[in-house]
Parts: structure tokens; sequence; C-alpha cells
């Protein structure tokens, strides 16, 4: 694998993220094997994970829907060939606008507040409507990705279901399915189907839904030795579960899941080629062609990408801190072991599937990299590397 991405760096240039399509599509095999049991299973995956078009068009090929979160991501599913039926629309904190210019695409509606959802059901009582409950478990592995907790902005308090049931009843409009989203990087399985237990009890309110949405944030290995969540036990507990449910239910309803990390992180690589090794008094420096303006998860939730020296996969350890150019603190990782590093390798970051290139930016004035899928064992070029024109774009000069 090491020469390949070595030849794909020189081909393509650095910095640079790769994906693997065959990786991807095992990880939505391995999902939806696990649950084959369930009568009707609807995988959404989530757009803001990794949103290149030729990787929605993958996801169709699949048979997958979309999970979004903007108009934005619903154009790009609509773009990428999805019928409006195969996508579902969860914002948080957007403008009725918004919400109704989704609506008029035909799209799965979401809404997490009784504000937004008052004001949509009284004006466009036909439109079926998702609602998003917050079941108030902390699940997550940072804070910044543990959305189910109590003081959470996302989602519909259970504690106000009777206020929510209330706006049901006097809109008369149409509620068709129940959502939760507890967090990512969930590991206790016993934590997710304690929340399920407390989606199914609210499902039970709504006479005539079709759906059930249980999210997602299921945990991938970052390193070696790492543990992930044990989506085969989940899907044997779970399937058991939702088929017990429906029987009492009285109709087959569809389970939902919305992944994102869990199919595409570990798909891909971000290869970055070291510019300079530098000793100080108590420590060696890598400094590579790139910053957390290109991979920010490390800086942001502290993060552990495993880090791989490619062009010098079989020399000695030795213990280095990967840093960036951008002009501040800019670390990806603190006294690693890695093989020797010289000026000109190529290093590779793994997991860089999701949540990577999407939260790229442009910060020091900097290109954000090029993008590359390797589709039936052919690297093929996906996204173009920025260039200056990139930068200048949108930019309005004035006359001073």
């Amino acid at each position: 694998m090491s020469e390949q991405l070595l030849k794909i760096a020189s081909k393509f240039g650095s910095p640079l993220y790769v994906y693997d399509s065959e990786t991807i599509i095992n990880q939505y095999n391995r999902l939806t094997k696990a649950f084959s049991k369930v009568k009707n299973l609807k995988v959404n995956y989530a757009v803001k994970a990794l949103s290149n078009i030729s990787i929605l068009k993958l996801f169709k090929s699949l048979g997958s829907g979309l999970d979004t979160v903007s108009i934005q991501e619903v154009q790009l599913g609509l773009k990428a060939g999805f019928n409006p039926e195969d996508i579902i629309y969860t914002p948080n904190g957007v403008s009725l606008e918004e919400i109704e210019n989704v609506a008029k695409l035909g799209v799965q509606i979401n809404i997490d507040n009784l504000s937004i959802l008052e004001q949509f059901g009284t004006k466009h009582p036909n439109i079926p409507v998702c609602i998003r409950i917050n079941p108030h478990v902390m699940a997550g592995g940072n804070t910044n990705i543990s959305v189910g907790h109590i003081d959470s902005k996302f989602g519909i308090s259970i504690h106000q279901i009777p206020l929510l049931l209330r706006i049901v009843e006097n809109t008369k409009m149409n509620i068709n399915g129940i959502h939760m989203h507890t967090g990512s990087d969930i590991l206790d399985i016993d934590v997710f189907l304690y929340a399920s237990e407390i989606l199914f009890e609210t499902a039970k309110q709504f006479k005539n839904l079709e759906f059930i949405d249980f999210g997602s944030g299921f945990k991938v290995p970052y390193k070696e030795g790492d543990i992930e969540t044990n989506i085969e036990e989940l899907g044997k507990k779970l399937t058991h579960r939702f088929n017990e449910f429906c029987k009492t239910y009285g109709k087959e309803l569809t389970l939902a899941f919305e992944p994102g990390k869990f199919l595409v992180s570990q798909s891909g690589v971000f290869l970055a080629k070291v510019n300079v090794v530098k000793q100080t008094t108590s420590t060696v420096f890598a400094q590579i062609d790139s910053g957390f303006n290109h991979l920010i998860r490390p800086m942001l939730y502290g993060s552990q990408h495993e880090i791989i020296n490619i062009t010098n996969p079989s020399g000695r350890e030795r213990f280095y801190s990967i840093v960036g150019y951008i002009c501040e603190t800019d670390t990806f990782a603190n006294n690693r072991r890695i093989n020797e590093i010289k000026e000109g390798d190529i290093l590779c970051f793994k997991n860089a599937g999701a949540y990577c290139f999407t939260m790229a930016s442009n910060y020091n004035s900097r290109y954000r990299p090029a993008e590359v899928l390797i589709h039936n064992g052919k690297p093929n070029l996906i996204r173009k590397r920025e260039t200056f024109e990139d930068i200048l774009q949108n930019q309005v000069e004035i006359s001073i």
C-alpha cells in the first residue's frame, strides 16, 4: 500500500487526501449485514463526514440514502442523482425559510425545536415531518461531539413531550418519524440501547410513524489495538428489540441509521511532505507542508491519527512531534514514535476519511488540497488542488 500511495503522491502532489472505495463498500455491507434480520432497513450516509460528489455517487450505487444538515448538502445529494425521498434533512438552528425551501425539494424534513415545529406545522400541516428527540443520554468520545446530554442545543427534550404533543394536535401536522443522535465515538452498546428504549417510549405517542431513526456515532479504531463499536452485537440486540416493538406498534416500521465516520473514516488517508526536520533542546519536530487548515481534528478534538512514514516504513523508530506550517500552534502529534524521518519524506495520516477535508479551510490563504479516490484499483482525481485564482474568486476589489 505504501508504494501505491507514494506513486499517487508523486502523480498528484501533496498535501493530498486519498480514499479507497473498497473500504467504504465493505463497511456499508458490514452494517447492513448486522441488521439483515430487520425487514425494512434504511442507511442514510451522513454527508457532512465527506461530501465530495463522487463519494455520494458511490453511496447511491450501494443503495444508500443521505443524511443532510444544510440545504447545500441536499442540493449536492440531488446533483449526485439521489431521489428526494431518499434524503433526510436534519438541520440545527436554521431559519424557517431554509426548512421551507428544502421541503419544496421533496426531501424528508426533521425538526429539532418546538418553535420551528409549531411554525412549520401551522403553515404546512400536510408535509410529513420527523421529530428529533433529545434523550438526555451522555454519549460520545469528546464533549464537542456528545450531543444527547441535557444541555445540548440539539433535539427536543423528552421532558417537553407533552408540549410537543399539544403542538401536533393543534396544528394537525403529520409526524411520520422519530429520531435521535446521542453523539459520536460511542463504545458502550448498553448506553445506545438505553437511549433506544427512550426513543421507543416516545414513538408510542405517535400513531402514524413510518420510521424510527437511531442516529449513529459508532466508533472506529484510530490506532493499533484501539477498540471500536461492536456493530454485530448491536445489530443482534437492537434488531430483536426493534422487531419486538413493531409487533406491539401494529405495523412494520423502517429502522434508519445515519452513519458517517463508520462508513468513510478508515477509507481515507492524508499524505503530506516533510519540509523541515528541526531539533530543539528537547524535541525533534517534523514540519509538514500542511496544517490544521487541512486537518483540524487533532487540534479541535484532541484526536489521534496514526502517522506512518511511507517513504521509510522499515527505518529505525525515533520520537517526533509532527507540526504544520500555520503561523500559530499547529500540532498533529506530540512525541510520537515514527520510523526515522528526513526532509522530503511523505507522511501518511490514517483514518482521514471523515471530518477531515470537509472541515478544511483557506486559513493563512493556503490552498485546500486535492482529493483522489481509488476505485477498482485505479486512482481517480475527484477534486482539483486549489489555485491562487480560487483564493481571489469571490473577493471584490474596491478603489482605495
